[in-house]
């Protein structure tokens, strides 16, 4: 599970495969069978694609059916039917999926293991702002984020003194608001936020980070705010996002926000070389 086959394309994510798992983890832990039909999958696995997928002019059923025939190739799933890859219609026929009988006979005999499986995944592959509410969308407690992992899975070392940097550069506050909430001297509800997610190999880097608050470091990993080439603040094509913008009594307008510049220091860092 933790070397799962993904496409990447110009850096950008393919969460295809993890969000199957994740839901036939969540059908295993509540029925005793990761057994998934296709008819279920083709509305289930579309509805978290277009929630938590990057944003794609490909159709629903087509953006299911590309993970529900592939994760074959990864050995950790089976068809009941051979249906060639990336087709809908063949899958149409009936056809269910599930887990590959020893992986689903190991996830069924170890307590814990389901949920060990499903952390696994979230913090590979998704952001902390966002790993709960895909729990949640599946079906699965988030808690499970709190709990200790059995297997460790060797990941990339995270920058340490990374998160303090980008607030500095910042000046404390948030890139899209200007909040700046501090307690002691110490910024309170403020985040260092990675433009390119860690987890898709973005680097701990200054010109890969903003400060944002908590608010909108959440809305920006989920897709609803981002910046275009001019660091200017765009909306997402999703409809949250033209609620967070119209609640301020602004028109919706997708190409761009018209919020001011970042500040100065955000433009030149402290170490010069940007």
């Amino acid at each position: 599970m933790a070397t799962l086959r993904q496409q990447q394309q110009d850096g950008r994510r393919s969460p295809h495969k993890p969000l199957l798992v994740l839901l036939a983890l969540s059908r295993l832990a509540a029925g005793g069978s990761s057994e998934l039909p296709w008819d279920v999958a083709e509305q289930e696995l579309a509805d978290l694609l277009e929630e938590f997928g990057p944003p794609s002019r490909t159709g629903r059923a087509q953006s299911a059916a590309y993970p529900f025939t592939r994760l074959r190739s990864d050995g950790v799933w089976t068809l009941d039917r051979d249906v060639p890859m990336d087709k809908v219609g063949p899958l149409r026929a009936g056809v269910t999926g599930r887990f590959e009988a020893s992986l689903e006979a190991a996830l069924r005999s170890r307590p814990g293991l389901v949920d060990d499986v499903a952390r696994g995944l979230v913090e590979a592959h998704l952001p902390a702002t966002v790993a709960p509410d895909v729990l949640v969308a599946v079906g699965l407690d988030p808690e499970l984020l709190h709990g200790g992992t059995s297997e460790p899975v060797a990941k990339r070392q995270r920058s340490s003194s990374w998160p303090a940097q980008v607030l500095e550069a910042w000046d404390r506050q948030c890139a899209f608001c200007g909040f700046d909430g501090q307690v002691g001297g110490v910024p309170v509800g403020l985040e260092a936020a990675h433009i390119r997610w860690f987890t898709v190999d973005g680097p701990d880097e200054l010109d890969n980070g903003l400060a944002l608050c908590s608010l909108h470091h959440k809305l920006f990993d989920r897709g609803v705010l981002g910046l275009d080439d001019d660091l200017t603040l765009a909306l997402g094509p999703r409809p949250a996002a033209v609620a967070v913008w119209s609640r301020d009594g602004h028109e919706p307008d997708h190409s761009e926000a018209g919020v001011g510049d970042p500040p100065r220091r955000a433009r030149q860092p402290a170490d010069g070389s940007h």
